[in-house]
């Protein structure tokens, strides 16, 4: 661990003393300050550096080991992986929420087809059920590692959809691109397992929490321009809310 990274603890504050150290490894990951790959050290040397016993600092460790921030690794010691992911509620893609954010999005495109739209597409899109809608899967990634899966349908006439296109950038800016004006959007949050199939794409456990996201999107006009249904890694994503108190 660098050095100049300025970690205290104030034992004099309520504050229990690994949540103050966690906290502030936690801040130094999201900051970029403790990068991804970067080594924590062991536990007898930070703790020595702070003066705390070294069951304070495992505690501290194994709390953000348990987030998915760290990651102890055999012969190699205690390394950073990266912050969370967290997207504001906003009409905005994750690619440009990950990019902003300095997480190095990636893409993966699973599928780039055509399908009969079923009921809920159909319904989402203003179309008749059977009507040729596109369908875009995607992983995302971030660092390397994937945090989502991307299922997309939209209109046929809406924008032409390239693999290339896909893989380099995202797909609300492709639709910008094509002189779409993005206006609103419907969207419910929820939560469930993750299947056999989701746990192999998303790098993690069958039946391990995964956050889900479904939005339809809406132009200038009112037309719907897009139907998306996403799964995040629970351990790797998070969505914020901003609460205002009804007057």
């Amino acid at each position: 661990m660098d050095s100049s990274l300025t970690l205290s603890v104030d034992r004099h504050s309520p504050v229990p003393l690994y949540f103050q150290l966690a906290q502030q490894l936690e801040a130094a990951i999201e900051t970029g300050k403790l990068a991804p790959g970067s080594l924590l050290g062991n536990e007898i040397q930070l703790a020595g550096r702070l003066g705390l016993s070294r069951p304070t600092v495992r505690q501290a460790i194994q709390s953000l080991v348990d987030k998915g921030l760290l990651v102890r690794r055999r012969g190699v010691g205690t390394q950073v992986v990266h912050s969370q992911v967290r997207r504001p509620l906003e009409l905005s893609s994750l690619y440009d929420d990950l990019e902003s954010a300095g997480q190095k999005p990636a893409t993966r495109v699973l599928r780039n087809t055509t399908c009969p739209a079923g009921a809920e597409v159909a319904a989402a899109l203003g179309v008749t059920e059977g009507t040729e809608v596109a369908l875009v899967e995607r992983l995302r990634l971030t660092h390397g590692e994937p945090v989502a899966h991307l299922r997309n349908h939209l209109p046929l006439e809406i924008v032409r959809l390239t693999d290339g296109a896909l893989e380099s950038t995202g797909l609300y800016r492709m639709m910008r691109a094509a002189g779409i004006t993005l206006h609103s959007a419907r969207q419910s949050v929820g939560a469930r397992a993750a299947t056999a199939l989701e746990a192999e794409q998303l790098d993690e456990d069958e039946g391990a929490p995964l956050l889900t996201m479904e939005r339809t999107t809406y132009d200038d006009t009112g037309r719907p321009v897009e139907f998306g249904s996403h799964v995040y890694r629970a351990s790797r994503y998070a969505f914020e809310f901003q609460l205002l108190e009804r007057s």
